[in-house]
């Protein structure tokens, strides 16, 4: 059982809260091959990385496992980044879900890749279906949980500190 102030979320939230980011990082990852496209175009025209013979910048970045890389770390990040400082990404919050240790204490930054990587694109959140302390596989392997706030939790603005249950 949890130790923590509030109670732990099933599969229906979670996936509610998937859906929601899955607009957010559709915006942030069409930045950054924005961005990889613009960097790709000064390359060319400072004659750093010319284009090969009816090639065109897109095509070339399609290719380029630099390219995948730097979209796999961008996603990453994105996660990360809101897992670790305030425990919650848009989607979550707009749900009242926060991701955090199980003394109420937000998840380390390396804590939140692993679950990123645990959580298998989203499959490891069916595991909440047979396990009865309601924990998804991520959370076993990077040893957090994911908690429903309060509404007055959820409107708390310090992310270091303990969301409090009032």
């Amino acid at each position: 059982m949890s130790n923590a102030s509030f109670p732990r979320v099933g599969l229906f939230l979670r996936l509610a809260a998937i859906i929601y980011d899955l607009l957010v990082v559709a915006g942030v990852m069409m930045f950054a091959a924005a961005l990889a496209l613009g960097v790709s175009a000064l390359l060319h025209a400072i004659g750093w990385w010319p284009l090969a013979a009816e090639q065109d910048h897109a095509s070339r970045l399609m290719v380029s496992w630099v390219y995948r890389a730097y979209l796999v770390m961008v996603l990453v990040g994105f996660y990360s980044l809101f897992w670790s400082k305030g425990g919650q990404t848009l989607g979550m919050k707009a749900w009242r879900l926060r991701v955090q240790n199980t003394d109420n204490q937000a998840i380390s930054f390396r804590q939140a890749v692993l679950r990123f990587f645990f959580s298998f694109a989203g499959l490891g959140n069916f595991w909440v279906l047979f396990n009865k302390e309601k924990l998804a596989l991520q959370d076993i392997l990077a040893k957090c949980e994911v908690v429903r706030l309060s509404q007055e939790a959820n409107q708390f603005k310090n992310w270091r500190q303990p969301a409090v249950k009032k």
